[in-house]
């Protein structure tokens, strides 16, 4: 199962509860079919057949396949001087 970075958790924290962001939303990631990719982006729920990884309060909504493609691995952010955020998937450490 995806597992999540301190630092990822601190952030998708601070993402999801934002005035505008709806209680219990989420960073969703999914599958992009036609560009061969993941996508990520809030979500107010998870969509039906999503696995919600909970990890102390960081909540992440991953479709089936990107559930599937990251099972082992680690997902990782960083926000840089300016405020942007950046996500990053690692191999999750042993132990």
């Amino acid at each position: 199962m995806l597992t999540l970075t301190d630092n990822a958790v601190t952030v998708i924290r601070d993402l999801t509860t934002q005035q505008e962001v709806p209680e219990g939303a989420g960073l969703r990631i999914a599958t992009d079919t036609s560009a061969g990719a993941l996508t990520l982006g809030l979500a107010a729920q998870p969509a039906q057949g999503d696995q919600v990884v909970d990890n102390s309060g960081a909540r992440i909504f991953l479709d089936p396949e990107a559930a599937q493609i990251l099972d082992d691995k680690a997902l990782d952010a960083s926000v840089d001087p300016q405020g942007g955020v950046q996500f990053g998937i690692t191999e999750q450490q042993a132990g």
